[in-house]
């Protein structure tokens, strides 16, 4: 039987849900905040939810299953907002721990911190909104957001016992609410059989649950939207209650392959505690380096993990006096037995003339007494001072490097420049062959430390996403991984590895692989390599120089409509079918929005921040004025509105209905301007670069994916593939510039396609050369900027000395799978030809960039080899 997500699965596969945020959430969070595609699609399915399942059940009770760091409190902040404009005024927030309380109240309440999540000044429906912090809902403010901060237990123990100015169930009988549940798993223990249960969980039967069920359900209108990354759908009990209830599902697995999280690295260390303690803090030093080398101002932080509170105690007195005393031939030992990561930190410090003494300095300062913090028992958990400095470690003034711990931190803990974790003890706890609660817990706090921490080097570098997957060699890929340091020990290891890959924070070991790609000599000794040229484009800001009237944003979407207030009411009996009075009659006229007079419009549009003229600028650089912008045919005086209503009505609008008409259209405007608009853009002119510069000899770590919905050759030789219709030995082809191909297996079968039309092609042409990119380049589409890396460029030279005409050919081979989901890919390439600019160093009459539609064998092969053909004239 299909579950509820499966079929919002299935609704958003086929295009029948609006994947957009509402203008009340992307106007209302803090400006720096970039959504995620798969963000989008949690706020969008909460939208489609509420407005257009037809099954709904109420209350409404809800689950987001995400990953560890995927960003669940940005999607509550979301939420709260779509739910204000639809009617809520009243939340609950309730979690089971007090760190991720205090953690939250900073996200949604504390304006100074770089980890609020609203914008500046919160405006819905043309009005200031304020978030409260209420102790009750007896008096609230019914235009603000009113939110109570609580955990389970308290919540459970203000209901049971109840005490002045708390909440009540009262409240929630008499005020439809919100009920936020984050880390939500920890409301389950009802759900489990008690034969399941620990004692711990068995304390908790009687109040959690209990507690959070009577009160969803004391309101039929009543919303709870859950949030965990770990709901125990292994129990049947807990898998029958959220059947109907999960939203969203966005595994660890998946939010590592997009990219969203670092690299895990499992290193191993044949030495005592402290030397892995400081093997950790010079590795943590080398990261900082690298990061200031490329003007980054990144401050790494190492965790320092105990099994006791009284080892954590010893340890960090031993450490700190370690690093006070620290010589110059604890540097060198440490140098003499450094391998792999290690060694290649000691070589770069040499190169760069970092000295041991030079290197103890720095140690000494950075990692001081002052700059290392303690968080072993509940009392430091809930220290005020100590959760300022572990919910601000990212923060520029935070000055803390180290981080010790016993068990505080698995769960709830937010912080993304966290890059290594040193385990101080060497225990297993295995049972029956399984790992242990120790090696879970381990498992799960390597989660948390696997968030990524978003930088870019340029703007063609995503932000949030692992950018050197396809370059292992670069020295700035050591921002992009987690190191777990531990004592080698070989089944330990297997054990965590295994719960690693079972919660998916790492790939199994037999999907991974490191490959190298190399350039073929002989392509060295060609003129190709010596001479040739490839032309990439660039991504710039959009400054929207080219705007000059309002279509150029919103294209021909200039027709709106609007319905008056017709004020007409019905009266019937109980039984009666239908009303004495009948519908009043409702016609529309067309009038131009230029039609209003200039002081009502004027009137509507302040009343909007959108159209501060600062700000409506950035789209319409041409702009004078905002009674420019209102009068303008230009403009918004070019808008047609379709206004419906009663007769009388249309025939004598008042001042009131022509404010309310320009005000709703003015605000449709703005979410219609901002939805077309784009950060970036794709320049026309595409750049000259020598070949030889951009193809280079690289190494890869390549995932092969065995998954029914995967090409399955990923990752695998041509020369001996699993297919062996798609066997070539690439290294006796010289039109071919790398010495294998490990693509899919829509690649191996576009190079068969290539080697069979060679006899035609040469005719024509000479230099024959197709270059895969080995994520050499990407190109950027023209309207927003937005990166494709084409497979394949093949290359041609027309023989004809007198007029030859070079032709670079942009080739995307893809899986029948991605063929709609990627269509906008196909288009852009399908624009370049009509284009492109060629920068001024070259003729642009010697040179022609095309793109091809896709390619795949058995769907669009033959669309393929008729543009082929066509294009290439033969």
């Amino acid at each position: 039987m299909t579950s509820f997500v499966e079929e919002l699965d299935a609704i958003s596969k086929h295009g029948l849900l609006q994947k957009i945020v509402p203008n009340s959430v992307y106007e209302n969070l803090k400006e720096s905040i970039e959504l995620r595609e798969y963000q989008i699609e949690a706020i969008a399915r909460l939208r489609y939810y509420i407005e257009e399942y037809n099954d709904k059940n109420y209350p409404v009770h809800l689950l987001y299953h995400m990953a560890t760091g995927s960003g669940k409190t940005l999607l509550m902040a979301s939420n709260i907002l779509y739910l204000y404009k639809i009617g809520y005024r009243n939340f609950i927030f309730f979690v089971n721990s007090q760190n991720i309380l205090e953690k939250t109240r900073v996200n949604f309440l504390d304006k100074e911190s770089f980890k609020y999540l609203f914008a500046e000044k919160i405006v819905i429906d043309n009005r200031e909104v304020r978030i409260d912090e209420v102790d009750n809902f007896e008096v609230t403010n019914p235009n603000n957001i009113s939110i109570h901060f609580t955990t389970i237990q308290g919540l459970h123990t203000r209901l049971n016992h109840p005490q002045e100015n708390s909440v009540t169930l009262e409240d929630f009988e008499r005020t439809k609410l919100v009920f936020l549940s984050d880390e939500a798993h920890h409301i389950n223990t009802l759900t489990k059989q008690q034969s399941e249960l620990n004692q711990e969980e068995q304390e908790e039967l009687a109040s959690w649950e209990n507690t959070v069920s009577r009160i969803l359900q004391s309101n039929r209108e009543n919303v709870m939207l859950e949030y965990t990354a770990t709901v125990e759908l292994s129990n049947e009990a807990i898998r029958a209650k959220y059947a109907d209830k999960i939203i969203y599902q966005y595994s660890l697995k998946e939010f590592r392959e997009d990219g969203f999280s670092k690299d895990v690295r499992l290193l191993q260390l044949h030495t005592d505690v402290m030397d892995r303690a400081l093997q950790a803090v010079i590795l943590s030093q080398y990261r900082r380096k690298i990061a200031e080398k490329y003007n980054l101002s990144l401050k790494p932080v190492i965790l320092f993990k105990s099994r006791r509170i009284e080892d954590s105690i010893t340890f960090q007195q031993s450490f700190r006096s370690t690093i006070r005393n620290l010589k110059k031939q604890d540097i060198l030992r440490l140098k003499s037995n450094a391998q792999d990561v290690l060694k290649k930190v000691f070589d770069y410090f040499e190169s760069a003339k970092v000295t041991p003494e030079d290197l103890i300095i720095e140690l000494k300062e950075d990692f001081s007494d002052e700059k290392c913090v303690v968080i072993n028992s509940k009392s430091d958990n809930e220290n005020k001072e100590t959760q300022i400095k572990l919910n601000t470690l990212e923060d520029y003034d935070n000055e803390i490097r180290a981080v010790f711990t016993v068990n505080m931190l698995n769960e709830g803990w937010d912080v993304l420049n966290l890059f290594d974790i040193v385990r101080l003890y060497e225990t297993r706890d295995t049972r029956y062959g399984k790992p242990g609660r120790t090696t879970i817990a381990e498992a799960q706090l390597i989660g948390r430390g696997a968030r990524y921490y978003p930088f870019q080097l340029s703007i063609h570098q995503e932000k949030f996403k692992r950018k050197y997957d396809q370059d292992l060699e670069n020295e700035v890929r050591i921002l992009e991984e987690l190191h777990y340091h531990s004592f080698t020990d070989s089944r330990y290891i297997q054990e965590l590895r295994s719960e690693l890959d079972t919660r998916g924070i790492t790939a199994p070991e037999n999907l991974k692989k490191t490959l190298l790609v190399s350039i073929k000599p002989e392509i060295k000794a060609t003129k190709f390599w010596e001479e040739g040229v490839i032309f990439i484009n660039n991504k710039i800001k959009n400054n929207n120089a080219s705007v000059e009237k309002i279509t150029d944003i919103v294209g021909g979407k200039t027709l709106f409509s609007h319905h008056l207030k017709t004020g007409w009411t019905s009266e019937s009996g109980l039984l009666e079918m239908d009303s004495k009075n009948g519908h009043p009659e409702i016609e529309h006229k067309e009038i131009k929005l230029s039609n209003i007079e200039p002081h009502i419009s004027r009137k509507a549009v302040d009343k909007i921040e959108f159209y501060k003229f600062s700000y409506i600028r950035r789209y319409f650089p041409k702009l004078k004025s905002i009674r420019e912008f209102l009068t303008s045919t230009a403009y918004a005086g070019s808008l047609d509105v379709k206004v419906y209503g009663m007769k009388e009505q249309l025939e004598n609008l008042s001042n009131q209905q022509k404010f309310e008409i320009a005000l709703a259209v003015l605000n449709e405007l703005s979410g219609r301007i901002k939805a077309n608009s784009s950060e970036f853009v794709g320049t026309i002119e595409f750049k000259s670069y020598k070949i030889s510069t951009q193809a280079k000899t690289k190494s890869l770590e390549i995932l092969v994916n065995d998954s029914p919905s995967s090409d399955k050759e990923y990752g695998v030789a041509i020369s001996s593939p699993r297919n062996p219709d798609l066997k070539l030995d690439l290294s006796k082809e010289d039109w071919y510039v790398y010495e294998e191909n490990y693509g899919t297996s829509e690649e191996k079968h576009f190079i068969h396609f290539l080697k069979h039309s060679l006899n035609n092609l040469k005719q024509k042409y000479r230099d024959i050369y197709l270059l895969r990119n080995e994520s050499l380049f990407k190109i950027y589409r023209f309207s927003d900027g937005r990166a494709i890396e084409p497979d394949f460029v093949l290359f041609l030279q027309e023989k004809d000395s007198q007029k030859a005409l070079s032709y670079q050919i942009f080739i995307e081979p893809k899986g029948s799978h991605l063929l709609k989901g990627d269509q906008w890919k196909e288009d852009f390439l399908k624009e370049i030809e009509v284009e492109f600019n060629i920068d001024t160093l070259y003729e642009t009459g010697k040179y022609k960039l095309i793109g091809l539609p896709f390619y795949n064998e058995t769907i669009t092969k033959q669309k393929f080899r008729e543009v082929f053909e066509e294009k290439l004239k033969f």
